[in-house]
């Protein structure tokens, strides 16, 4: 069948399949087109009102500084409120937020949620340009910028600071750049799809993290720079961005200060910036962090792990392996879980027993009860491996009830090894069952993909009392395998505990030190009541010997210039308080106590939550127009996750969701650029050919084609019949809702189904155009549309017009495609 894409400047592309090769004549590269933004259901939202974000990135030693600006722009000639759902690292200390308007900066300041929402919508309906950051999870935001006038630029600047990660000798700084599409459970007897939007009791704040998903193969129309400096104090080796092409330039002469820019300045979002290096030293040292001010002392400790040991004996485990088999698991993420998967179970140890389960929209097994190591249990096991696909929905609670209930050898010590992509809507929910039913199991998370879901995959393994792992591509497989196996095999440190020695010491976080699995630091934060000195030791065990060890540690009493290690331990008071009560905080139901706890934290450290938020209002100026019209902006689907697995093989062609209509198809930007590198798009001429055989013959093949040539085909085709040519055309031009549309209209004029809306015979469309001439505006005009919205950059209209004109409007030849706009004028 026919794959239609969304349109944008007035022309798109379409695949077709290898039926039609022969009719092509010698491709000819295509025209530059700007990308119309749109949402899952190919609904029009407009260009895309965010240009750019910029990422500036300063490490010094374990802390990382991060200023994030974002750069929207309204194309349109009336004003708008662009609001973007996006990511950043799920430990982010959010700590600051600035709106640059023309020449005036503004400071946002920090409110409590719902105080924060009635001043940006009080200064919205006034006419001021004002902006506002909330937290819809550790890792998902959402910044509103209201009132963007006609051809104007708005900046926001959002800064944040995060401990850097430490593993093995290597340094990690991690950036997301994508939201991907989360799956929402209880939706009733239905299944629920992927990024509906639409609330449930299970995830009643869906619309707040499922932005729309631009379709295959477009662009989301804005790009991303990113420039990492890094003061490491130490000589940098073996600097590796696995994801990206990165330059490096070194600031001096032996090395400890480099600067990392990405190659491509104007990098696609759609996938995590990942970079790693080491110095010149393996140790780390021992380092306390401090900063004093009148609130008192903070402090970071961190302390050098110890060197693993060879264990005496291996302690025989109940190993239970989960792979989510979902849909968007299907293709790269699930032949790579498959893959680490298999590297897994060659590793087990002769002693243990092992079991595979499987989870989409229910649980399946492939032993009834966990087995011995034994070669034909593992070759059972590899054989349903392989046989694994991904479909279906993301139902990981059962999979959590499942691998984390039942009878426990008691011989053995059970680990469950879970490997998904982690996009699930409701996230804290998952948390909260895994901290509450893991008991004596250990919870190891691996993540597989470019860009999932860290803030689940962390937190699963944290409250698990396990690590988590992170695969991002086939490659990092027998690594990571390795990797897992020493780390359950042989931890470097359990039983870990700090006597403070008598120094006043107080609300220290972690309350509970994690065992080490890997060789990472001991990371504390805390406060101190009165300026001292002393020692403290560190004690656990490793392997079956005792291990100490004592530090000297100076807490001052000098003012400092170090606040950020004050957000930091703010930031990590929060993470506790909300693993008291993550079922409440997922089902929108808070317990007081604890909110009003956040709250406090927030408005004291400045500090971004879920229940306080950054709002600017920019007052020198009132805009003039009425309440502005909001625009989306639209996601990119992160690398390697599949369109079909996350909304399904659309049936019907051009309906159903597909392309024009659903998120789908093929879409050119930048020069003809595709998103996805493996099929590079070109732009040919069709001959005349025979289009009465089965649209389901056209399948995808990397060949496209504009509709404007595929129309002019349908006329060249003397095969076709006047009627079968008129079919042909509306199927391209009208979107599937709005093909006989005029025959289920009632007596009285008005008919509602989902967003399609008719009142009085008359329904609100946007219409994109060969031209915007006057005499193509008239040609609309003649036949009763009545135009509310005329944009800049993009050849589209949008306005109202008699259900019953709906085809001969279609079938104008200026006319390329009419669909549903995402917004309602009124």
């Amino acid at each position: 069948m026919l794959r239609a894409a969304s349109i944008a400047g007035g022309i798109g592309l379409l695949i077709l399949g290898p039926a039609a090769g022969a009719a092509f004549a010698q491709a000819e590269p295509p025209t530059e087109g700007m990308l119309q933004a749109t949402g899952p259901e190919g609904q029009a939202l407009g260009p895309c009102p965010l240009e750019h974000t910029d990422v500036q990135v300063r490490i010094t030693g374990f802390v990382a500084r991060v200023e994030v600006t974002q750069k929207f722009h309204n194309p349109f000639d009336y004003k708008i409120e662009g609001v973007y759902v996006f990511p950043l690292s799920q430990n982010a200390a959010v700590d600051d937020m600035t709106m640059t308007v023309g020449e005036r900066v503004v400071r946002g300041v920090i409110k409590p949620r719902e105080e924060a929402r009635q001043i940006y919508e009080e200064a919205k309906a006034a006419g001021h340009v004002a902006s506002l950051l909330d937290q819809e999870r550790p890792n998902i935001f959402t910044q509103s910028v209201a009132n963007i006038e006609p051809g104007e630029r708005v900046e926001i600047r959002i800064s944040y600071v995060e401990n850097l990660d430490w593993q093995e000798g290597t340094y990690h700084f991690d950036f997301p750049m994508v939201v991907g599409p989360r799956y929402i459970p209880g939706g009733g007897s239905a299944p629920a799809p992927m990024t509906t939007g639409q609330p449930t009791p299970e995830v009643p704040d869906a619309d707040k993290i499922t932005p729309p998903v631009i379709p295959e193969g477009m662009r989301a129309g804005h790009d991303v720079s990113i420039s990492v400096e890094i003061a490491a104090g130490f000589p940098i080796r073996d600097l590796k961005s696995p994801q990206h092409e990165v330059e490096v330039d070194y600031a001096d002469g032996i090395q400890s200060e480099a600067n990392v820019t990405l190659k491509d300045r104007k990098v696609i979002p759609n996938k995590d910036f990942v970079l790693t290096y080491k110095t010149a030293t393996d140790d780390i040292g021992d380092t306390l962090l401090s900063h004093f001010d009148d609130r008192g002392g903070f402090f970071t400790l961190i302390l050098q792990p110890p060197q693993r040991v060879a264990p005496e004996w291996i302690v025989p485990k109940e190993m239970i392996f989960v792979i989510d088999k979902s849909g968007s698991m299907s293709g790269f993420p699930i032949e790579t879980a498959k893959k680490t998967m298999q590297m897994c179970i060659e590793n087990l140890n002769p002693d243990d027993t092992f079991n595979l389960m499987t989870f989409a929209g229910g649980v399946g097994f492939c032993f009834d009860k966990p087995v011995p190591n034994t070669d034909e249990n593992r070759a059972k096991a590899l054989a349903y491996l392989q046989s694994l696909q991904g479909s279906g929905g993301t139902e990981m609670m059962k999979a959590i009830n499942a691998c984390l209930g039942g009878d426990q050898d008691p011989d053995r010590v059970r680990i469950v090894c879970f490997m998904t992509d982690g996009y699930v809507g409701n996230d804290l929910a998952i948390i909260g069952a895994v901290k509450t039913n893991a008991g004596t199991t250990r919870v190891f998370s691996f993540g597989i993909g470019r860009s999932v879901n860290r803030f689940l995959l962390d937190g699963m393994a944290r409250a698990g009392r396990g690590e988590v792992e992170y695969v991002l591509s086939q490659a990092q497989a027998d690594g990571a395998a390795n990797r897992f196996y020493d780390r359950v095999s042989t931890p470097v440190l359990t039983d870990i505990e700090i006597d403070w020695g008598g120094l006043p010491v107080d609300e220290v976080y972690p309350q509970w030190i994690p065992d080490l699995f890997s060789a990472k630091p001991v990371v504390i934060k805390a406060r101190y009541t009165a300026p001292a000195s002393g020692t403290i030791r560190l004690t656990g065990r490793r392997g079956s010997e005792v291990f100490e060890r004592d530090i000297v540690v100076n807490l001052p009493g000098t003012f400092g210039r170090n606040e950020v290690i004050a957000s930091l331990w703010a930031r990590a008071k929060v993470e506790h308080l909300m693993d008291q009560d993550l079922p409440g905080i997922q089902s929108g139901q808070p317990d007081a106590v604890i909110k009003d706890a956040i709250v406090k934290l927030g408005m004291e450290y400045r500090l971004l939550t879920q229940y306080t938020s950054f709002v600017a209002v920019e007052e020198l100026t009132i805009t003039r127009g009425g309440q502005p019209t909001k625009v989306l902006v639209p996601v990119e689907m992160p690398e390697g996750v599949s369109y079909d697995g996350v909304f399904g093989k659309k049936e019907g062609g051009f309906g159903g969701g597909g392309g024009f209509g659903g998120g789908r198809g093929v879409m050119y930007h930048n020069g003809g650029k595709a998103a996805n590198a493996s099929m590079p798009l070109r732009r040919a001429r069709i001959a005349p050919m025979s289009l009465g055989a089965p649209m389901a013959e056209y399948e995808a093949s990397g060949i496209v084609v504009s509709p404007r040539d595929l129309l002019q085909a349908i006329d060249d085709d003397a095969n076709l019949t006047p009627e079968q040519k008129r079919e042909r055309k509306l199927q391209i031009k009208l979107a599937a809702e709005l093909q006989g549309l005029a025959a289920k209209v009632g007596d009285d004029g008005n008919y509602s189904d989902g967003k399609v809306k008719v009142v009085n015979n008359r329904i609100e469309v946007a219409v994109y155009l060969a031209d915007t001439s006057e005499a193509t505006i008239k040609k609309l005009e003649s036949l009763g549309f009545k135009i509310l919205v005329r944009t800049k950059s993009v050849k589209m209209v949008i306005g109202t017009i008699e259900v019953s004109k709906l085809e001969v409007l279609a079938l104008l030849e200026e006319v390329r495609r009419i669909q549903l706009p995402a917004f309602t004028t009124k």
